[in-house]
């Protein structure tokens, strides 16, 4: 514990980041009505709490993810080495077996886990606030702050910063305009979901829906069932930081909101051992606006 209060102090951050062990994802209140009325209802509930609605995607039939911001989430972004990555939240509305269910991306998670500085406690509070919170879910057992600052799924496996390193431009605005060229001739099979741009930093982060082979949201989500759907997962994000574009090590991004997944059977990382490489092809694709097939692996 002296060791966590000693890291808070030093990068200026208030013991309540640190406070108690956390899961990946928190289940809000049960809406009413079908999916498209839970949908709405929900964008309203964010809305009202002060966040903008800044994507929408449907990652497989009876999900829709809602991706918002808000300003300081942006600024905590850019206070942050590659803080764009955690620019945002993701809320997923599913039909669970005809039960309607609202889940969030859990925001002091996600902040730890992307080694963000500041303070997460007033967007912490606003999802709450808007979307409820009946429990944490997407793992055993709580992970705590210092351990998410560190994590990685096991021996060999990536950390946070070691990311995939998917292009190098002559400068920002070239970097952002292959993205987007990338996207827009869907490139990988990618889908464009969203765009952040960091204010007063040359940093914007895109979500991108995946369908390239086993690493296509869809497998994801068909291999990786689990009681609580982990749809909040998606998009993934390519983020342009200066002249570079990058994105999270696939075996980090899929680890850190399936923390407990065994390596090996039914429903393991085994099941999708291929992902990882083939989510960065597709993202590589994007970052370069070239065909999938001159990036394969």
């Amino acid at each position: 514990m002296a060791k966590t209060i000693a890291g808070a102090a030093l990068m200026g951050m208030p013991l309540s980041a640190f406070a108690a062990a956390m899961m990946p994802f928190i289940m809000g209140n049960a809406p009413s009505g079908d999916l498209s009325a839970a949908t709405s209802a929900t964008e309203s509930a964010l809305s009202s709490a002060g966040f903008q609605v800044v994507g929408k995607y449907s990652p497989e039939s009876g999900t829709n993810v809602i991706v918002v911001t808000n300003d300081q989430l942006k600024s905590l972004a850019g206070n942050s080495e590659n803080g764009g990555f955690g620019a945002m939240q993701r809320v997923a509305v599913v039909n669970n077996g005809g039960s309607m269910q609202v889940s969030y991306t859990n925001p002091t998670y996600q902040f730890n886990a992307y080694r963000m500085k500041g303070d997460i406690s007033s967007v912490q509070a606003s999802m709450e606030k808007a979307l409820g919170n009946t429990k944490q879910f997407g793992a055993k057992k709580g992970l705590e702050a210092d351990d998410l600052r560190e994590y990685h799924y096991m021996f060999a496996m990536p950390y946070f910063d070691d990311e995939d390193e998917l292009a190098e431009y002559g400068s920002y605005d070239e970097a952002v305009k292959a993205v987007e060229a990338g996207l827009a001739a869907n490139r990988g099979g990618a889908k464009k979901v969203y765009r952040i741009d960091i204010p007063g930093k040359k940093m914007t982060v895109f979500g991108v829906g995946l369908a390239h082979k086993d690493g296509s949201d869809k497998n994801i989500l068909t291999k990786l069932k689990s009681e609580n759907p982990h749809a909040a997962h998606f998009p993934y994000e390519i983020l342009v930081s200066g002249d570079e574009v990058l994105a999270l090590n696939g075996k980090f991004r899929i680890a850190i909101n399936w923390p407990s997944l065994s390596m090996a059977g039914e429903g393991s990382f085994m099941s999708i051992m291929s992902a990882p490489d083939h989510i960065t092809e597709a993202l590589t694709a994007v970052a370069k606006n070239q065909d999938v097939a001159a990036n394969e692996f």
